[in-house]
Protein backbone atom coordinates (compact mmCIF):
# COMPACT_ATOMS: atom_id res chain seq x y z
CA UNK A 1 0.00 0.00 0.00
CA UNK A 2 2.81 2.35 0.78
CA UNK A 3 4.48 1.81 -2.60
CA UNK A 4 1.18 2.31 -4.49
CA UNK A 5 0.49 5.50 -2.51
CA UNK A 6 3.99 6.72 -3.32
CA UNK A 7 3.49 6.00 -7.03
CA UNK A 8 0.16 7.82 -7.12
CA UNK A 9 1.64 10.77 -5.25
CA UNK A 10 4.62 10.97 -7.56
CA UNK A 11 2.25 10.81 -10.53
CA UNK A 12 0.16 13.70 -9.13
CA UNK A 13 3.26 15.75 -8.47
CA UNK A 14 4.37 15.22 -12.06
CA UNK A 15 0.95 16.18 -13.38
CA UNK A 16 0.78 19.28 -11.17
CA UNK A 17 4.24 20.42 -12.18
CA UNK A 18 3.25 20.27 -15.80
CA UNK A 19 2.50 23.70 -17.19
CA UNK A 20 0.41 24.03 -20.27
CA UNK A 21 1.38 26.54 -22.90
CA UNK A 22 -0.48 29.86 -22.44
CA UNK A 23 -2.65 31.23 -25.21
CA UNK A 24 -0.54 33.84 -27.05
CA UNK A 25 -3.28 34.90 -29.48
CA UNK A 26 -3.61 38.68 -29.92
CA UNK A 27 -7.12 40.01 -30.62
CA UNK A 28 -7.08 43.26 -32.57
CA UNK A 29 -9.94 45.73 -31.84
CA UNK A 30 -12.59 46.03 -34.51
CA UNK A 31 -12.59 49.84 -34.29
CA UNK A 32 -9.44 51.79 -33.47
CA UNK A 33 -10.13 54.84 -31.28
CA UNK A 34 -7.34 57.40 -31.27
CA UNK A 35 -6.37 59.08 -28.03
CA UNK A 36 -8.05 62.48 -27.66
CA UNK A 37 -6.43 65.26 -25.67
CA UNK A 38 -9.11 67.21 -23.79
CA UNK A 39 -7.95 70.72 -22.80
CA UNK A 40 -8.70 71.82 -19.26
CA UNK A 41 -8.05 75.53 -19.97
CA UNK A 42 -5.50 75.38 -17.16
CA UNK A 43 -2.49 74.82 -19.41
CA UNK A 44 -1.32 78.45 -19.17
CA UNK A 45 -1.70 78.60 -15.39
CA UNK A 46 0.39 77.45 -12.49
CA UNK A 47 -1.06 75.92 -9.35
CA UNK A 48 -0.48 78.04 -6.26
CA UNK A 49 -2.42 75.88 -3.83
CA UNK A 50 -4.76 72.87 -3.81
CA UNK A 51 -6.79 71.35 -1.00
CA UNK A 52 -9.86 69.20 -0.55
CA UNK A 53 -13.07 70.89 0.61
CA UNK A 54 -16.86 71.06 0.28
CA UNK A 55 -18.48 74.05 -1.42
CA UNK A 56 -21.92 75.63 -0.83
CA UNK A 57 -23.86 78.45 -2.45
CA UNK A 58 -26.64 80.56 -0.95
CA UNK A 59 -29.90 80.21 -2.86
CA UNK A 60 -32.00 83.35 -2.45
CA UNK A 61 -34.65 82.39 -5.00
CA UNK A 62 -36.64 80.61 -2.33
CA UNK A 63 -38.16 82.13 0.79
CA UNK A 64 -36.43 81.83 3.12
CA UNK A 65 -33.05 81.49 1.43
CA UNK A 66 -30.91 78.47 2.22
CA UNK A 67 -27.44 77.05 1.68
CA UNK A 68 -27.18 74.38 -1.02
CA UNK A 69 -24.24 72.08 -1.63
CA UNK A 70 -22.41 72.55 -4.93
CA UNK A 71 -19.94 69.72 -4.63
CA UNK A 72 -16.98 68.09 -2.91
CA UNK A 73 -13.52 67.95 -4.42
CA UNK A 74 -10.19 69.72 -4.80
CA UNK A 75 -10.28 73.53 -4.79
CA UNK A 76 -7.31 75.25 -6.44
CA UNK A 77 -5.79 78.69 -6.80
CA UNK A 78 -4.42 79.06 -10.34
CA UNK A 79 -2.18 81.93 -11.45
CA UNK A 80 -1.88 82.85 -15.11
CA UNK A 81 1.76 82.93 -16.20
CA UNK A 82 1.43 86.04 -18.39
CA UNK A 83 -1.54 88.07 -17.10
CA UNK A 84 -0.91 87.32 -13.38
CA UNK A 85 -4.61 86.80 -12.77
CA UNK A 86 -5.60 84.27 -10.10
CA UNK A 87 -8.64 82.01 -10.34
CA UNK A 88 -10.50 79.88 -7.84
CA UNK A 89 -11.31 76.60 -9.60
CA UNK A 90 -13.05 73.63 -8.01
CA UNK A 91 -14.20 70.37 -9.63
CA UNK A 92 -16.48 67.70 -8.25
CA UNK A 93 -15.11 64.27 -7.51
CA UNK A 94 -15.47 61.58 -10.21
CA UNK A 95 -17.45 63.73 -12.68
CA UNK A 96 -14.85 66.55 -12.57
CA UNK A 97 -17.64 69.01 -13.28
CA UNK A 98 -16.75 72.60 -12.36
CA UNK A 99 -18.57 73.94 -9.31
CA UNK A 100 -16.51 77.12 -8.78
CA UNK A 101 -14.71 79.27 -11.33
CA UNK A 102 -14.05 82.95 -10.63
CA UNK A 103 -11.22 85.45 -10.45
CA UNK A 104 -9.75 86.66 -7.19
CA UNK A 105 -9.91 90.42 -6.59
CA UNK A 106 -8.25 92.51 -3.85
CA UNK A 107 -11.69 93.44 -2.52
CA UNK A 108 -12.77 89.89 -1.60
CA UNK A 109 -12.92 89.17 2.10
CA UNK A 110 -13.16 85.73 3.69
CA UNK A 111 -15.53 85.83 6.66
CA UNK A 112 -16.01 83.04 9.22
CA UNK A 113 -19.22 81.10 8.71
CA UNK A 114 -21.37 81.19 11.86
CA UNK A 115 -18.26 81.40 14.00
CA UNK A 116 -16.85 78.14 12.64
CA UNK A 117 -13.06 77.84 12.54
CA UNK A 118 -13.07 75.53 9.52
CA UNK A 119 -15.41 77.37 7.11
CA UNK A 120 -15.27 80.65 5.17
CA UNK A 121 -17.87 82.76 3.36
CA UNK A 122 -17.20 85.28 0.59
CA UNK A 123 -19.11 87.15 -2.10
CA UNK A 124 -18.38 86.83 -5.83
CA UNK A 125 -19.55 89.30 -8.47
CA UNK A 126 -19.09 86.91 -11.40
CA UNK A 127 -18.75 83.14 -11.05
CA UNK A 128 -18.60 81.11 -14.29
CA UNK A 129 -19.29 77.63 -12.91
CA UNK A 130 -22.46 77.44 -15.02
CA UNK A 131 -20.71 79.00 -18.06
CA UNK A 132 -22.53 82.29 -17.46
CA UNK A 133 -21.48 85.05 -15.07
CA UNK A 134 -23.54 84.98 -11.87
CA UNK A 135 -23.25 86.86 -8.62
CA UNK A 136 -22.88 84.31 -5.85
CA UNK A 137 -22.48 84.06 -2.10
CA UNK A 138 -20.23 81.06 -1.53
CA UNK A 139 -19.20 79.10 1.56
CA UNK A 140 -16.40 76.55 1.77
CA UNK A 141 -15.83 74.01 4.54
CA UNK A 142 -12.63 72.09 5.26
CA UNK A 143 -11.89 68.94 7.20
CA UNK A 144 -10.26 70.84 10.06
CA UNK A 145 -9.27 74.30 11.25
CA UNK A 146 -5.69 73.87 10.07
CA UNK A 147 -6.77 73.39 6.45
CA UNK A 148 -9.09 76.37 6.71
CA UNK A 149 -6.20 78.51 7.97
CA UNK A 150 -3.99 77.39 5.07
CA UNK A 151 -6.69 78.35 2.58
CA UNK A 152 -7.03 81.77 4.20
CA UNK A 153 -3.27 82.40 4.01
CA UNK A 154 -2.96 81.39 0.35
CA UNK A 155 -6.10 83.31 -0.56
CA UNK A 156 -4.59 86.48 0.94
CA UNK A 157 -1.37 85.85 -1.00
CA UNK A 158 -3.40 85.56 -4.20
CA UNK A 159 -5.10 88.88 -3.43
CA UNK A 160 -1.70 90.50 -2.94
CA UNK A 161 -0.45 89.16 -6.29
CA UNK A 162 -3.48 90.53 -8.09
CA UNK A 163 -3.29 93.91 -6.35
CA UNK A 164 0.40 94.42 -7.22
CA UNK A 165 0.72 92.75 -10.63
CA UNK A 166 -2.46 93.72 -12.47
CA UNK A 167 -2.68 97.25 -13.82
CA UNK A 168 -6.24 98.05 -12.81
CA UNK A 169 -5.49 97.02 -9.23
CA UNK A 170 -1.89 98.18 -8.94
CA UNK A 171 -0.90 100.87 -6.46
CA UNK A 172 0.38 103.27 -9.11
CA UNK A 173 -2.89 103.11 -10.97
CA UNK A 174 -4.88 103.69 -7.80
CA UNK A 175 -2.65 106.60 -6.75
CA UNK A 176 -3.02 108.25 -10.12
CA UNK A 177 -6.79 108.23 -10.08
CA UNK A 178 -6.94 108.90 -6.36
CA UNK A 179 -4.97 112.12 -6.80
CA UNK A 180 -7.27 113.09 -9.65
CA UNK A 181 -10.32 112.47 -7.50
CA UNK A 182 -8.76 114.45 -4.64
CA UNK A 183 -8.19 117.43 -6.97
CA UNK A 184 -11.79 117.27 -8.14
CA UNK A 185 -13.01 117.03 -4.57
CA UNK A 186 -10.92 120.05 -3.58
CA UNK A 187 -12.44 122.06 -6.41
CA UNK A 188 -15.93 121.02 -5.33
CA UNK A 189 -15.15 121.94 -1.72
CA UNK A 190 -13.85 125.35 -2.78
CA UNK A 191 -17.05 126.02 -4.68
CA UNK A 192 -19.22 124.87 -1.79
CA UNK A 193 -17.36 126.84 0.89
CA UNK A 194 -17.06 130.04 -1.12
CA UNK A 195 -19.67 132.61 0.00
CA UNK A 196 -19.74 134.43 -3.29
CA UNK A 197 -17.73 135.19 -6.39
CA UNK A 198 -14.12 136.15 -5.85
CA UNK A 199 -12.76 139.65 -6.55
CA UNK A 200 -11.04 138.42 -9.70
CA UNK A 201 -14.34 137.00 -10.98
CA UNK A 202 -16.06 140.32 -10.23
CA UNK A 203 -13.36 142.24 -12.09
CA UNK A 204 -13.69 139.95 -15.07
CA UNK A 205 -17.44 140.40 -15.14
CA UNK A 206 -17.08 144.20 -14.91
CA UNK A 207 -14.57 144.29 -17.72
CA UNK A 208 -16.80 142.12 -19.87
CA UNK A 209 -19.77 144.41 -19.25
CA UNK A 210 -17.69 147.47 -20.17
CA UNK A 211 -16.47 145.80 -23.34
CA UNK A 212 -20.02 144.87 -24.36
CA UNK A 213 -21.21 148.41 -23.68
CA UNK A 214 -18.40 149.89 -25.77
CA UNK A 215 -19.18 147.58 -28.66
CA UNK A 216 -22.87 148.50 -28.49
CA UNK A 217 -22.04 152.18 -28.54
CA UNK A 218 -19.85 151.72 -31.59
CA UNK A 219 -22.57 149.82 -33.38
CA UNK A 220 -25.16 152.48 -32.49
CA UNK A 221 -22.84 155.23 -33.72
CA UNK A 222 -22.27 153.47 -37.02
CA UNK A 223 -26.02 152.94 -37.43
CA UNK A 224 -26.64 156.65 -36.78
CA UNK A 225 -24.05 157.58 -39.38
CA UNK A 226 -25.64 155.26 -41.91
CA UNK A 227 -29.05 156.65 -41.10
CA UNK A 228 -27.89 160.27 -41.54
CA UNK A 229 -26.15 159.39 -44.79
CA UNK A 230 -29.25 157.70 -46.12
CA UNK A 231 -31.42 160.66 -45.06
CA UNK A 232 -29.09 163.16 -46.77
CA UNK A 233 -29.09 161.09 -49.93
CA UNK A 234 -32.88 161.03 -49.93
CA UNK A 235 -33.07 164.78 -49.38
CA UNK A 236 -30.62 165.42 -52.15
CA UNK A 237 -32.53 163.16 -54.53
CA UNK A 238 -35.73 165.02 -53.58
CA UNK A 239 -34.18 168.38 -54.36
CA UNK A 240 -33.03 167.08 -57.72
CA UNK A 241 -36.51 165.87 -58.54
CA UNK A 242 -38.00 169.25 -57.60
CA UNK A 243 -35.57 171.09 -59.88
CA UNK A 244 -36.38 168.77 -62.77
CA UNK A 245 -40.08 169.34 -62.25
CA UNK A 246 -39.55 173.12 -62.29
CA UNK A 247 -37.62 172.91 -65.52
CA UNK A 248 -40.35 170.81 -67.13
CA UNK A 249 -43.09 173.24 -66.08
CA UNK A 250 -41.12 176.24 -67.36
CA UNK A 251 -40.75 174.66 -70.77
Amino acid sequence: MTEEFAIVRNGRDKDESYEEDEDQTVHEPIISLPEVQVPTLEEDEEELFKIRAKLFRFDSTEAPGEWKERGTGDVKLLRHRERNTVRVVMRRDKTLKICANHFVTPFMELQPNCGSDRAWVWSVLADFADETAKSELLAIRFANAENAKKWKEHFEEAKSIVANQILIYSKNYDDKFQSKEEDENEEDDDEEHSEGPSSSDENNETNNEKEDSRVCQQVASELNKLTLTATNNLNQSGDVVKELNKEDSAQ
